[in-house]
């Protein structure tokens, strides 16, 4: 399986993005064992275009897609080296080189659920506060401090978190 070893201009990084065909096929070899036979590859992508099942999809439906990953789509992504396909064995893979594309991509890590932190707080400031307005020995004062402590320290977490996992810039040639 021979790879392109060039980089990847911006534009042509858009202009492989810009097809929802090659965007899934990068996405399906990202998620799946590799490598994977074109026609079972296209069979996938037939499903998902259409919105059905592998089992239930027609001779046509199959066909159309084979036929545009075979002529046009995998030479395109093979070409740019994002994909590794030999046309003599059918195989198709994700290469090395499909991570640099990958803030163009989205997430492709499970962030933390931060709006379920930010509730647990509030939820547990209401019973500090409520504890103090009882009378259970809490200071109004300490209270006030502890929760908006509590928030901004929560916050600046958050703020780190979310700097710390931002993508490396990605250079491209022009």
């Amino acid at each position: 399986m021979e790879q392109n070893n060039t980089e990847l201009s911006r534009d042509r990084v858009f202009d492989i993005l810009s097809s929802p065909r090659r965007r899934y096929v990068l996405y399906f070899l990202r998620t799946k064992p590799n490598p994977i036979q074109l026609t079972d590859l296209a069979e996938h992508v037939a499903a998902w275009e259409n919105d059905t099942t592998v089992e239930e999809l027609s001779t046509q439906q199959r066909k159309r897609v084979y036929v545009s990953l075979y002529q046009t789509h995998l030479p395109k992504l093979a070409d740019s080296g994002l994909v590794e396909y030999d046309e003599d064995s059918g195989d198709v893979s994700i290469a090395r080189k499909a991570s640099e594309i990958d803030p163009y991509l989205g997430e492709q890590s499970e962030e933390p659920r931060w709006y379920l932190y930010y509730l647990g707080l509030a939820i547990l400031s209401t019973l500090l506060i409520a504890a103090s307005v009882v009378g259970l020995g809490i200071a109004e004062g300490t209270v006030a401090m502890i929760v908006v402590g509590a928030f901004v320290i929560l916050t600046a977490v958050h703020v780190v978190y979310r700097w710390r996992e931002r993508p490396p810039p990605v250079e491209f040639t022009e």
